[in-house]
């Protein structure tokens, strides 16, 4: 039994593999620690050594501001049914302006007129290259480098606008600051009296056309009295129909006294001659006042119109007239209306945070840049050795 045991444990000891010896350094490991040194280890070292030994320190300055309008409520416009709401503008899109302005080479150029900005940031040039700028740099590359020392955070439904930024000493950090508030609000009060001179022009400009018109209706109806020397047709002839009353009454008078003549005295009696021609007379003249109602050719006046034709063209100047002085009044009103709006309707920049001078050097973030270039190195060397990896699997 002991011998069977014996066998088999030969016969298991003869069919196992042999054991693994201990590992080993090869090329391939010492390739992979070489690369790890030089892609990991010396980059992160240099960017250590850079930011605590070479890098200035930075000195961060805060403002914040918004655009407010101050508009007046219940005034004659709300009663007028808006007739002069010519300068309405939106507080949001006049911060929309603001936002674009700051990043403007505009902008630059007004802070540089302040703030020398190539003699300060290129101080440190070329030994602090990573955060200054070099001395001959054009215009488009300081705004370029302007996004790098002025950060805009802008919200669009508030119409909020801060600003940061860097210098390497406090004074010009809040300078800078201080120079965008300043120029912001120039801004702002030039697209106020651009709104204001708008506005008040347009107004203007419609009175203009209405006094032109209203000259042009007066001339007419000026020209129209002139030409026919009636100031006012109608008139006229409410007077010649009190003619004609008066010229009825004396024609009945006469037909009474003539009638009562006649049954008193003989047929050839010269009294009733002169009755009759008293009656023709009056006759005649009852249809001559009636044709200058109508005939061309009129006795009185000369005016050598028909009445219903010059009845017309005096209403129609008349109209013409009324309807120029409507819109005269409607545009005296429009003006007088957008010059108040001008004035009680303005925009300004109310500051939220004015400027800080800061005390302490929050930037650059060493902690938190070398931790970046820490996780990027290592993600990028992790990369690396894998695609290496697998092309040598495949291989």
């Amino acid at each position: 039994m002991r011998l069977r045991l014996q066998e088999a444990e030969a016969k298991l000891q003869e069919q196992s593999f042999p054991l693994a010896g201990p590992a080993r350094m090869r090329k391939r490991h010492w390739g992979l620690i070489l690369s790890f040194v030089l892609l990991v280890v010396l980059p992160i070292a240099a960017v250590i050594f850079y930011l605590t030994a070479v890098a200035e320190d930075q000195y961060q300055s805060t403002t914040g501001f918004t655009v407010r309008s101050q508009e007046s409520s219940g005034s004659a416009t709300d009663l007028l049914g808006g007739l002069a709401s010519f300068a309405s503008s939106s507080s949001a899109s006049d911060s929309d302006i603001l936002y674009e302005f700051i990043q403007s080479q505009e902008m630059i150029a007004v802070v540089d007129d302040v703030v020398d900005l190539r003699a300060h940031y290129s101080q440190h040039w070329p030994r602090d290259w990573a955060f200054s700028i070099w001395p001959d740099a054009t215009q488009e590359e300081m705004a370029w480098y302007w996004q790098r020392i002025v950060s805009i955070s802008y919200d669009s439904g508030s119409g909020l606008i801060e600003v940061q930024a860097l210098a390497f000493d406090p004074e010009t950090a809040q300078a800078i600051t201080r120079a965008i508030v300043k120029e912001s609000q120039i801004r702002i009060n030039a697209l106020n009296e651009q709104a204001r001179a708008d506005a008040i022009g347009y107004a203007q400009a419609d009175l203009d056309e209405a006094v032109e018109k209203l000259k042009t209706a007066r001339e007419a109806l000026t020209q129209f009295r002139t030409r026919t020397r009636i100031v006012d047709p109608e008139a006229d002839i409410q007077g010649r129909m009190g003619v004609m009353n008066n010229l009825q009454q004396q024609l009945a008078t006469a037909l009474i006294d003539y009638d009562l003549l006649r049954g008193t005295v003989a047929d050839g009696d010269p009294r009733l001659k002169k009755g009759q021609q008293l009656i023709d007379v009056i006759r005649q003249r009852i249809d001559s006042e009636r044709q200058t109602f109508t005939s061309t050719n009129t006795d009185t006046g000369a005016v050598g119109e028909d009445y219903p034709s010059l009845i017309s063209e005096f209403e129609r100047l008349t109209v013409d007239r009324e309807y120029t002085e409507e819109s005269y009044r409607a545009a005296l009103t429009g003006l007088a209306l957008a010059r108040d709006e001008a004035i009680r309707q303005s925009r300004y920049l109310a500051t939220y945070i004015n400027p800080t001078r800061p005390q302490q050097a929050e930037y650059p973030q060493r902690f938190l840049l070398i931790g970046l270039a820490m996780l990027f190195l290592l993600l990028l060397w992790s990369i690396l050795a894998l695609i290496y990896y697998s092309i040598r699997d495949r291989s």
